[in-house]
């Protein structure tokens, strides 16, 4: 037994990104060297404990890939917990992905680890910038006992112990420990004088002094892309010889948190909900208005993915249909390779963020096919069944019947045309646009030749069809027929004001107004927008010293349309303001910022649809829309993250004297959002829902929702930023410039404002997100057009012969339960279907229209206990994942 009075655990590892200033293929050169290396170093030095690989299963995929005559010794290594991997595929953004993302990469990250011989039992988050609310409730839901993390925390939340337990919303706990000197305090580890006595003697010291209730320090011992450290069994012999106070050991992460924990009752700090402190490391708070070209397409990349093409492919499954499994690996394996911090953060070089570009638009391109092949297949066998063509099929993805509109494109021979149910009955639409397409030529074989047949044109119309009532995952046919129809015209309209039966918007003196027609509230200079300068990088938006705002408060109405289901205006701001930084500072106004708004308020909805379109021309700058709410100097604002929602102070008390204090970064109030985010007090509630935007701020000045639209900057890194003291971020020892990253391109931004006058209510609000993020999807069977649809112009096989025209494949009663994915199971033997309950109360629903067997699983989709009955019970701010049992 020794004498000494700590312990310290030596853990050797790479933290490895996959791509960030260099390209994903320069990290896979590198990998695959590197790696040969380490597996020699594991295999000819017993005494080199175990190395750590940075918590992701996908440098073994990449590896195995180029080596794959080496995943034998791979796996032994892992087996023997000499190497270490998982729990995670890539290492993940937190508070820039979706939720189901961040599982489901876990998913893949753990069951890759497992098949190699053991996934590492810890959720390791040394160095994505926040962490979200609920990761120790997905840990847990791995099975994860402990959690390693660098980011986020203020040394008092701390009170004297980096270990601690970290809690989630739903009440969930795992045991943490807060990496304080980040990930690479033993990088440089040595014995010789100079290093020990000026480095890491004060290191260990000031680890000691915040670590209450063990005698077990860690010392993480790597760093970025570093090849393994040889010598180090050596290292740690001699500082054991020569440090009479401690004893080194060389280790492995899981064997530090099992001393470290061994007796739980000497840790009794709870830290809850997310961590997004900027003291010791910084967060780059302002990194989600980054790249804002990658966030709106991962958004909707993710959406498709998600929402709509795994739903689809697991009804296709029901009905007799192959499920792509094969397809969604790749597309989920690309999407996680988005997903690392650096990536989908798009502080990278400009040829890394062109691939990140490239690999979403590949993963949509693949996604778009299947959706396509799935309701072809479906729609050609309704029709064979009940015998008609030209069929309209509306698919609804959430677990409830749902009478909605639904929008469609359709295409047909004659102008007018009606949609009517299979009994005849008229659906009442509304047609926004038309246009006539001519029938081009076809060529025809015949005796003499081919020869070129002149084809008759036809018309491309987008409708929008009300009161269609589909089932609950499931679809509904209609015919389309096309006779004198009554397709109500969406028509410009001579006025100044837009409604619906909720809310009324009016234009005058170039502001707009929105008036609440169920209570009589108003909110007056709905929005505005607001120009600054930017004098940050890829990582930080930083403000120009004595730079003043431009504003953009009065607009010109351009277009008003007015049709039986939906009203539209456009209006117009614009105003000359600087070019670039360098008139930023002359106060020169050379440039045009022209921002064109369209409004729309559709029938039965309680929300403003807004799109913005900007062309930028301008250079180093920020443009912000600032939102009215009409609430009264709020204290708190609140946003959506994971199963529920979160709040947050409009003013960050730690604010004021942030310098004084040397936090790395200042910790200002603007925060990230998944879905929506929003203010309530006793005036009502306000929000946007966006479409990829995600960062707000809550101005203290009028209570504004300020939703940051994007940045536009030159460079990765910039010293010294006014929120951001010191070296630059990412690589300071070169200026990389980014001309990309100045966004000069036509952008179009998306999001809904809703006004409520009763507060904030978490059901109300989930079920707003799922409306306006369209959770359908049409399908025409025609012959007329052949390039809408991306694959729809070749020839597929059509497995089924004939199938009902009308079908559900289950439902859920509890509205106030929402549905979060919907998919087959890993193992392939049955639909996973996760419900969350957002509330504050546990919650309790009943399946319906589903005989089979249902199992509640764990998150790595282990089958837990059987559902007795059909009810299911989802805890307050929770989840379960449910099993259905549907194929043998």
């Amino acid at each position: 037994m020794s004498s000494k009075k700590q312990t310290v655990f030596v853990v050797p590892h790479s933290h490895w990104d996959r791509e960030w200033y260099f390209t994903i293929e320069d990290s896979n050169v590198l990998l695959i060297e590197n790696m040969d290396y380490l597996l020699n170093v594991l295999d000819e030095d017993p005494e080199y404990h175990a190395y750590m690989f940075d918590g992701q299963a996908s440098v073994i995929d990449e590896y195995i890939a180029r080596r794959p005559n080496e995943k034998e010794r791979v796996s032994r290594l892992v087996k023997e917990k000499r190497l270490f991997i998982g729990p995670w595929y890539t290492q993940t953004d937190s508070l820039l992905v979706n939720k189901e993302s961040m599982i489901r990469n876990l998913l893949y990250g753990t069951r890759i680890a497992e098949d190699y011989g053991h996934n590492m039992n810890i959720g390791y988050l040394p160095d994505i910038f926040g962490q979200n609310a609920y990761l120790p409730s997905i840990f847990r839901g791995f099975g994860l006992d402990y959690s390693i993390l660098q980011r986020g925390v203020y040394t008092d939340e701390l009170k004297g112990s980096m270990n601690f337990h970290w809690t989630s919303p739903d009440g969930e706990s795992v045991k943490t420990n807060n990496m304080y000197y980040g990930y690479g305090p033993g990088k440089f580890l040595s014995d010789e004088d100079d290093y020990f006595n000026e480095r890491l003697v004060p290191i260990l010291e000031k680890l000691s002094d915040l670590n209450d209730g063990t005698s077990n320090v860690l010392l993480p011992s790597g760093g970025d892309q570093v090849l393994v450290r040889r010598h180090f069994p050596e290292t740690v012999r001699r500082l054991n010889e020569k440090d009479p106070e401690r004893e080194y050991v060389l280790s492995d992460y899981e064997s530090f948190m099992e001393a470290a924990w061994s007796d739980e009752n000497a840790f009794e700090n709870h830290i809850k909900g997310e961590l997004i402190a900027s003291q010791k490391s910084r967060i780059h708070n302002t990194i989600r208005s980054q790249r804002y070209d990658i966030k709106q397409l991962n958004y909707r990349v993710e959406n498709k993915l998600l929402t709509i093409l795994e739903p689809l492919s697991v009804i296709g499954k029901s009905l007799g249909l192959s499920y792509p499994q094969a397809w969604m690996d790749e597309m989920w394996k690309k999407l996680f390779d988005v997903h690392a911090h650096d990536s989908i953060g798009g502080c990278n070089s400009d040829d890394t963020n062109n691939d990140i570009m490239v690999r979403l638009e590949k993963v949509e391109r693949i996604c778009d096919g299947l959706i396509n092949l799935k309701k072809k297949q479906i729609t050609e066998a309704v029709s064979c069944e009940i015998g008609r063509d030209n069929l309209l099929t509306v698919f609804n993805f959430t677990p409830a019947a749902a009478e909605k509109a639904a929008e469609s494109v359709i295409f047909t021979r004659e102008k007018v045309f009606s949609v009517k149910t299979r009994d005849g009955d008229v659906i009442p639409a509304e047609l926004t646009s038309q246009s006539y397409i001519s029938g081009g030529t076809k060529i025809v074989v015949t005796a003499e030749g081919e020869k070129q047949v002149e084809e008759p044109g036809y018309y491309r119309s987008e409708v929008t069809l009300t009161n269609t009532k589909i089932p609950a995952i499931g679809y509904q046919t209609f015919i389309i027929e096309e006779e004198n129809g009554d397709l109500g015209l969406k028509e410009p309209a001579n006025k100044e004001q837009i409604e619906n039966d909720n809310l009324l918007i009016t234009f005058k003196n170039g502001r707009l107004t929105l008036t609440d027609k169920r209570s009589g509230k108003q909110i007056e200079n709905l929005l505005t927008f607001e120009n600054r300068a930017d004098a940050g990088d890829s990582y930080d938006y930083s403000p120009l010293e004595n730079d003043e705002p431009y504003w953009l408060t009065e607009g010109t109405l351009t277009d008003v349309e007015s049709g039986p289901h939906s009203q539209t205006m456009t209006v117009t701001h614009a105003r000359s303001v600087p070019a670039n930084l360098e008139e930023r500072k002359t106060k020169e106004e050379t440039a045009l910022l022209s921002i064109s708004t369209t409004l729309t308020l559709c029938e039965g909805e309680s929300y403003v649809r807004i799109v913005h379109r900007i062309n930028n021309q301008i250079k180093d700058h920020r443009v912000r829309v600032n939102l009215a709410t009409g609430a009264d100097n709020p204290s708190h604002s609140f946003a959506d993250q994971g199963f529920s929602l979160i709040e947050r102070p409009v003013q960050n008390p730690h604010f004021s004297n942030w310098k004084e204090k040397g936090y790395a970064e200042a910790p200002v109030s603007i925060y990230p959002l998944e879905n929506f985010a929003g203010v309530a007090n006793g005036n009502g509630m306000a929000a946007v829902i966006t479409k990829g935007l995600k960062e707000y701020q809550v101005t203290e000045e009028d209570s504004a929702l300020s939703l940051t639209l994007f940045r536009s900057v030159g460079l990765l890194g910039r010293d010294d930023l006014a929120w951001r003291p010191g070296r630059a971020s990412g690589i300071n020892n070169k200026v990389v410039y980014t001309p990309d990253a100045q966004m000069q391109q036509d952008l179009t931004f998306e999001y809904a404002y809703v006004f409520e006058s009763e507060t904030h209510d978490p059901n109300t609000l989930f079920s707003l997100a799922d409306e306006y993020t369209k959770r359908y999807d049409t399908y025409q069977k025609q012959s007329l057009n052949t390039f809408e649809e991306r694959l729809e112009r070749f020839e597929i096989p059509y497995p089924l012969t004939g199938i009902a025209p009308e079908y559900s494949l289950f439902s859920f009663t509890n509205e106030k339960v929402k549905m979060s994915m919907c998919k087959l199971g890993h193992d392939q033997d049955g639909v996973m279907v996760r419900l969350f309950n957002p509330t504050d109360q546990p919650l309790q629903t009943t399946c319906e229209d589903f005989q089979g067997e249902l199992i509640v699983c764990d998150l790595n989709e282990k089958e837990q206990k059987k559902v007795t009955g059909r009810s299911i019970d989802v805890p307050a701010r929770g989840y379960v994942t449910v099993k259905m049992m549907l194929f043998s």
